[in-house]
């Protein structure tokens, strides 16, 4: 067993948005080992029209992706919940090699294990390409030192 990722199911309005918001800060560190602990050992996802099983391939996903998509910035929404499966919507931005940014959004469908882990996820994406102006995803402003 690979231990447990709290909140745990039976969800609530306030864990499964407690679940979302942990997602949201993982997926924002672009840090594929840390991701991938949020799954399940054999975890399945699709992620548009890939197909993946297991903590390795989301690893090795999670890695290239990260290649392609730099500066990759996140935030999801819970659209809804029950007992083990949550539901969002999201909208990421990023940019190319090229500096061509994207705006990616779609929904994902989450489904967690006892322990809390992810055994399932299938998420639908779809991108639009913007100009640098027109991103709504900016990292916040560093506190000043006199703040």
């Amino acid at each position: 067993m690979s231990g447990s990722k709290p909140p745990i199911p039976p969800f609530t309005a306030v864990t499964a948005l407690a679940k979302v918001r942990a997602a949201e800060d993982a997926w924002n560190s672009r840090d594929p080992e840390r991701v991938a602990l949020g799954y399940t050992e054999d975890s399945r996802w699709r992620n548009r029209d890939v197909f993946l099983t297991g903590r390795a391939e989301i690893v090795r996903f999670l890695r290239d992706k990260w290649e392609r998509e730099l500066d990759y910035r996140l935030r999801k929404e819970l659209w809804a919940f029950s007992e083990n499966r949550i539901a969002v919507r999201f909208v990421y931005e990023w940019h190319d090699a090229a500096g061509q940014w994207y705006r990616s959004h779609g929904n994902e469908n989450w489904e967690f294990d006892a322990h809390g882990l992810m055994r399932r996820r299938y998420a639908s994406v779809n991108d639009l390409r913007i100009t640098s102006g027109e991103r709504l995803l900016r990292p916040r402003a560093e506190p000043s030192a006199s703040a």
